[in-house]
């Protein structure tokens, strides 16, 4: 069992790894492979593409937010990338005060995969492309839900994961990586109201604490302790069980036997 440290202050300092912490680039490269490149020339004749490379096989194309609904419109039904495998966001606001949302498409005929890439400010909203590709009306909602990202013209943008009224959005990298005062108290607030928080206490966030007084004690092979005993008491030798089930054949280690394989 991990030993359990308080956590204080982490919306000032992560508790597991540094929440600001930049992981080396790839190397980017030209784009020389033929299909990329016609795919790409085929694409600048739409729209302004800011830059594209190759990373790590695939090809990365940067374009302007107010172009991602005609960027993905001409390269499904242009260059064949039919696939809306994949779309997101990531949180650059403390950094840039922008976020960058990106599309993975994938065109099955050519087994190649390309991704989109745009940014908005905090707040700015960007187009649907759920007319486009059906698959992109829950991720939508997801980066509406976990960013606060608004999405014009989507035709159900509400929470996905987190109830109507949760207050903040959980992917920001500002965001406590235990909740707030409105996480620790939320279900207690709805269920049972507020003049139960000094009777039942604050949510247990830290995935990390294990109380032993958190249930009924955990059963052990051959030896359990007694419901609600004490966890340090000399655990009783068990061997039989069921003996007060009159419906079910009791169970005697006795006669247990050991396969080793099967039939």
């Amino acid at each position: 069992m991990r030993p359990y440290r308080p956590k204080d202050n982490v919306q000032k300092k992560s508790y597991y790894t540094d929440r600001f912490w930049v992981a080396p680039k790839i190397p980017h490269e030209p784009v020389e492979d033929e299909v990329f490149k016609a795919d790409l020339a085929s694409l600048k004749k739409s729209v302004k593409v800011k830059d594209a490379y190759i990373e790590r096989g695939q090809m990365v194309i940067i374009v302007d937010a107010k172009d991602n609904v005609a960027t993905l419109k001409h390269l499904k039904e242009e260059c064949g990338y039919d696939v809306l495998s994949e779309m997101s966001a990531i949180d650059y606001l403390a950094k840039d005060g922008e976020f960058e949302i990106f599309y993975q498409l994938l065109a099955m005929s050519k087994r190649k995969r390309v991704r989109v890439k745009c940014r908005i400010k905090e707040d700015q909203a960007i187009e649907s492309v759920e007319p486009l590709f059906r698959s992109a009306d829950w991720s939508e909602r997801e980066m509406y839900d976990m960013f606060g990202i608004k999405v014009n013209n989507h035709p159900y943008l509400k929470r996905i994961l987190m109830p109507e009224d949760w207050v903040g959005h959980p992917l920001r990298k500002a965001y406590p990586l235990h909740g707030d005062e409105a996480a620790q108290w939320y279900e207690v607030d709805k269920i049972f109201g507020k003049e139960y928080r000094d009777v039942i206490g604050p949510e247990q966030r830290d995935p990390a604490y294990i109380s032993t007084t958190d249930t009924c004690n955990f059963a052990r092979i051959y030896h359990e302790v007694p419901r609600c005993a004490d966890p340090n008491s000399e655990p009783e030798q068990i061997e039989s069980f069921n003996e007060d089930a009159p419906l079910v054949e009791t169970f005697d280690l006795k006669k247990a036997k050991i396969v080793d394989k099967t039939r």
